[in-house]
């Protein structure tokens, strides 16, 4: 796989990651491929929604409670009828349908940044 362009340490210092706990899941049936609505808590900065095409490897049981990182600081995209406020972060499989959720180690406290 090719590498991105390199960017400048500026560019890596405007992307807010932050870690979140799921606290909501349910099947998004509106999206053209098979994905989840989640809510997820992220302390102070309060309880924002996201879609995730992640039903290839999680099951709605495996997330609630589920500590993830996720870009906190992209504008709201509009999926069908849903807003998406974050973006879940993962790794693509060879399959690009199995998506693996990035997350701590060990549990931290909601809204913590990555730094």
């Amino acid at each position: 796989m090719k590498t991105k362009p390199e960017i400048s340490w500026q560019d890596f210092e405007k992307i807010d990651i932050r870690c979140g706990t799921i606290i909501s899941v349910n099947n998004f049936e509106k999206a053209k491929n098979p994905s989840y609505q989640l809510e997820i808590d992220f302390g102070d900065l309060g309880i924002k929604k996201s879609s995730a095409q992640i039903t290839s490897l999680y099951s709605k049981e495996d997330l609630l409670g589920k500590q993830i990182l996720a870009v906190v600081n992209f504008p709201k995209k509009q999926i069908a009828n849903f807003f998406s406020e974050r973006l879940v972060m993962g790794i693509y499989g060879e399959d690009p349908k199995d998506v693996t959720l990035l997350n701590p180690s060990r549990p931290v406290k909601n809204g913590l940044q990555v730094g």
